[in-house]
């Protein structure tokens, strides 16, 4: 091996945001899957669309900042912005068009045969479906409608991010030669999916909002003769830049960015693909869209609406049966949660066990006469979220709450600025994230007075304190009520707070200060190890890969011997198969029912096995520019407990995907292998309990069989 391999080259690389679009292929490719449920296909065609609206308003605007600043840096992957933008257009049309295609094509007709109907043109209507529509027109929709003209007096309006409108090309009854363009927002405050009666019994016909207006188009114009209407939708950069130096108050700028996200520039027009050339040439002008940013669809236009349909009555048959999240062992409902974590440690996986022991963590604490203080981070929560009502009565029953709320939580910073104000008036003390850094870290401790002294129990975890989420995301966390950690803990918050940075910590890792330096050392020990002939071995779960030094760092690895299996969700920029380069690592991504969430961490270590879990990707902005925590497993049983979800993911023959050396992902090939779907397993798992692990030794997992829990 070359000692001087640059592992640096642009050429082992792959491009980011190339990277996250093949992860929403991925997302699709479980809405083409013939042995999931239909609604469950539908939902993920959804998905993908929701998820293609945040990677435009951010990772494309953020693009297009930078070539309008001239910025010519390339990427780790060697590609100026210019250059990825065009990747991003290629790739992404791509992918829309699959979409579109599994849509129309496989889950239209399927729905059909299961008498589930989404009216494709108005003009479909029997005349009881369009007395009705009609009707429900002129009293739900027509008093909510504000139809627009643009002509001289009249200039074009602004059109809100996200919006959904229609494009009306009229012509003036006085004036035949004389056309008008004029616009109407498609409400937001109605339900955009309207059940309309079937023409048989049984049926469950559905039409869109617009397609109601669109019909009755005319009812809006009267003194003109309505040509042709069109539905459109434009995406807006919408990442915000706060310049918190020159901030007096984060609060207060935060809420006026939150206003010009309606109105940033146009990054991507959609229109219906038969759209008037006339309509769409206006569009263009008063938009301001360059030609490679309109997106023509063969379709109902944003398709997050789908999601409406996915929980539609009647139809139990094609969906999953719910999943209930089950008890954690060690903690008996309705017990006193101190108790049982002054037993040992706890050991959470959600969505298999429940959330609940987390929120009464908070709830508990806020009743509890000998609780002397909560402190807490909070990056999302809930639409009503039961810790947040915790804190608020914590604080009224005279305990000292200290609340981190990060107001730089991406599109929750509306949401958690009202949270912030209720908790404020409620007497906690709140914290507005650190300047220039969004804090990202998941922990919770409670400081109680016992007959011993002073105690400190700590919730440390890998998801947000989101009790809604917590039911869809796979995440894990501890409990504990260790000294060194609570010594950790308390010196955590006292930086976060007051600037207090100890000179000596215990357990905890903290990003942006040493988190990245300690990666590297665990990565480098391995190494080390491999290169004097020991055992070497790296697992690594997490959302995304895109760190330049951890990468390169992963490479030596491998060229070094060192045995590394990476599971990573989403983006990953990090190739395989690279001769002497990667040859010893392997990438999957698991695609499945749950959202992918954890992130655990395992180093051999020689035998002597470290495992972390925590809030950062390996990503710069977590390593560099983010407040993350990642926390030690010091208990062998909560070690074994995280390696076996390493372990059980790692032989994933269902959702799991394969990252090859083309750069693509595939499916395992199950030929001569178990059937394992590693959340199924995890599922059965929960509810007869969790494995009773020994230890691990070499590497290897050991187990006892598992008893029910009575």
């Amino acid at each position: 091996m070359d000692a001087k391999m640059n592992y640096e080259n642009p050429l082992f690389y792959e491009n980011r945001e190339l990277s996250w679009i093949k992860f929403d292929h991925r997302v699709l490719e479980e809405a083409k899957d013939k042995s999931i449920p239909l609604l469950e296909r539908l939902k993920f065609v959804s998905i993908t669309s929701s998820n293609l609206d945040e990677f435009f308003m951010v990772r494309v605007a953020s693009l297009k900042d930078m070539v309008h600043a001239n910025y010519k840096k390339k990427d780790i992957a060697g590609m100026t912005a210019t250059e990825q933008l065009v990747a991003i257009n290629q790739a992404t049309r791509e992918l829309v068009n699959s979409q579109y295609q599994t849509f129309n094509r496989s889950l239209m007709p399927l729905l059909n045969k299961e008498g589930i109907y989404l009216v494709n043109e108005y003009e479909e209507l029997n005349e009881e479906q369009a007395a009705f529509v009609d009707r429900y027109f002129m009293e739900q929709v027509y008093p909510v409608l504000t139809p627009m003209a643009v002509d001289a007096s009249r200039p074009f309006p602004l059109i809100r991010n996200k919006s959904l409108n229609i494009a009306v090309l009229l012509q003036s009854k006085k004036e035949k030669e004389e056309t008008v363009f004029a616009t109407v927002q498609v409400p937001s405050v109605l339900p955009r999916l309207v059940q309309i009666p079937g023409t048989e019994a049984g049926q469950v016909c559905f039409i869109l909002l617009e397609q109601i207006i669109e019909r009755n188009i005319q009812k809006l114009y009267s003194n003109y003769k309505v040509l042709c209407a069109y539905p459109y939708r434009i995406m807006r950069n919408a990442d915000l830049t706060i310049d918190e130096d020159e901030a007096s108050d984060l609060l207060k700028e935060i809420q006026n960015k939150l206003k010009m996200r309606q109105w940033g520039e146009v990054i991507r027009l959609e229109v219906e693909d038969k759209m008037d050339k006339r309509i769409l040439r206006f569009l263009r002008t008063e938009l301001k869209v360059a030609e490679e940013d309109i997106f023509h669809i063969n379709g109902p236009i944003d398709l997050t609406v789908l999601m409406k349909m996915y929980g539609i009555d009647g139809f139990d048959h094609l969906r999953y049966s719910s999943y209930v999240p089950q008890r954690v062992p060690e903690i008996e409902p309705g017990s006193n949660i101190f108790d049982a974590i002054r037993e040992g440690d706890i050991f959470l996986h959600h969505p298999y066990e429940t959330f609940d022991p987390v929120v009464d963590f908070i709830r508990q604490a806020a009743k509890d006469k000998d609780v002397l203080a909560i402190k807490q981070t909070l990056y999302r929560v809930s639409g009503n979220s039961p810790i947040i009502s915790s804190l608020a009565e914590a604080a009224e029953n005279g305990k000292q709450v200290t609340v981190l709320v990060e107001l730089k939580a991406r599109f929750d910073e509306e949401h958690n600025i009202v949270w912030a104000k209720k908790l404020e008036k409620a007497g906690c003390h709140v914290i507005y994230g650190l300047v220039g850094l969004k804090t990202h870290s998941k922990i919770a401790l409670v400081v109680r007075k016992e007959e011993d002294g002073i105690r400190r129990y700590v919730h440390l975890g890998t998801g947000n304190y989101n009790d809604s989420t917590a039911k869809l995301y796979t995440d894990c966390g501890i409990f504990t009520c260790k000294d060194s950690i609570g010594e950790d803990a308390t010196a955590a918050f006292n930086m976060l707070s007051g600037y207090s940075e100890p000179l000596s910590w215990n357990e905890l890792i903290l990003a942006p200060y040493w988190l990245r330096d300690k990666f590297l050392s665990f990565i480098k020990r391995e190494t080390k190890n491999a290169k004097e002939g020991k055992e070497a071995r790296i697992i690594a779960k997490m959302n995304s890969l895109c760190d330049p030094g951890i990468i390169a760092a992963l490479y030596e690895a491998s060229a070094a011997g060192v045995k590394i299996d990476l599971i990573v969700r989403g983006i990953c920029c990090l190739k395989v198969g690279i001769p002497e380069v990667s040859e010893n690592i392997t990438v999957r991504s698991i695609v499945g029912n749950f959202l992918e969430h954890s992130r655990i961490f395992y180093f051999y270590n020689n035998g002597q096995t470290e495992i972390y879990m925590g809030s950062a990707d390996w990503m710069p902005r977590n390593l560099d520019r983010r407040v993350e925590i990642i926390f030690p497993l010091l208990e062998e049983d909560i070690k074994a407990k995280a390696y076996h979800i390493l372990d059980i993911e790692l032989q994933d023959t269902v959702k799991a995907r394969i990252l090859g050396a083309d750069g693509q992902y595939a499916r395992v090939d199950k030929r001569g292998k178990t059937i394992i779907n590693s959340q199924d397993i995890f599922c059965e798992e929960a509810r007869e309990a969790v494995p009773k692990p020994v230890h691990i030794a070499g590497g290897e997992r050991v187990f006892i069989p598992a008893e029910p829990v009575e």
